[in-house]
């Protein structure tokens, strides 16, 4: 919920409005948190590729779930940018405004991922109705694949459906990870209106590391160790995950194929 009070719209009111969100999501989301785990800890067990997706500022949360010291080594971020990185398109296809929303991009970027029976896909979007999400993840459900999402319940259910099939991100995902943020994202009430200090990026970087937590848990539970980055800068850092990246080759981006 948007907070309206101007005497909040400051450094302290941000944190501690956003403070009290984290706070609350912590004990509401300890059940959603530990199904998405077991679907991560399902994945890795049986030996495959998280695969995460999301478009503008969901790219931060994907950041977090993919390729990052402390975070799982068998795992794959994609984005649209992937058309010119590994299809070959021009870079002037980013710049179309409306990419997001034409038909058939995110099968091709699903097929530019080459992904296995077994992968999970991480979906992430505040909104979770824009064309691209949906079609991802409908695609991915078609393949067999189970679909994570990481979305506001807030705004998707205030705003229509875009996709022709009338269903969002929520409709489709096996375990949906609310994210809490309000309609719009903004956290911060303005006089006159609108609103200011986005909330989503604190709250799903906090979700897709409370269930990668519980996931290794499930792992160590189960007497296998989770494979991790270990920080590039830190001494053996670096060629402890060329030998864990190793495993994966040609199958995380981050390996030669």
């Amino acid at each position: 919920m948007t907070v309206d009070s101007v005497d909040s719209v400051s450094a302290e009111g941000f944190a501690r409005t956003s403070l009290a969100v984290l706070d609350r999501i912590a004990v509401s989301a300890r059940d959603e948190v530990r199904r998405a785990a077991e679907l991560i800890a399902d994945c890795v067990r049986s030996g495959g590729v998280v695969q995460a997706f999301g478009t503008g500022h969901s790219q931060a949360v994907v950041l977090e779930v993919a390729g990052r010291a402390g975070g799982l080594v068998p795992t794959n971020r994609l984005s649209i940018a992937d058309l010119v990185l590994y299809g070959g398109d021009d870079p002037s296809v980013l710049d179309d405004p409306l990419l997001e929303r034409r038909s058939g991009v995110a099968a091709r970027l699903y097929d530019l991922a080459a992904p296995q029976a077994g992968d999970l896909f991480v979906i992430v979007s505040n909104s979770g109705v824009n064309n691209v999400i949906v079609e991802m993840a409908l695609h991915a459900k078609d393949q067999g694949h189970r679909v994570l999402a990481v979305t506001s319940l807030s705004h998707t259910r205030a705003v229509p459906a875009s996709h022709p099939s009338g269903r969002k991100l929520a409709d489709i995902a096996d375990v949906v990870l609310d994210n809490a943020a309000p309609r719009g994202d903004a956290l911060l009430g303005l006089p006159g209106g609108g609103a200011v200090c986005a909330l989503s990026t604190l709250t799903g970087v906090m979700l897709v590391q409370m269930a990668v937590a519980e996931a290794a848990a499930q792992l160590l539970a189960a007497g296998e160790r989770p494979p991790v980055y270990v920080s590039a800068n830190v001494p053996g850092g670096f060629e402890g995950n060329l030998e864990l990246e190793r495993r994966y080759s040609g199958r995380i981006r981050r390996t030669a194929s």
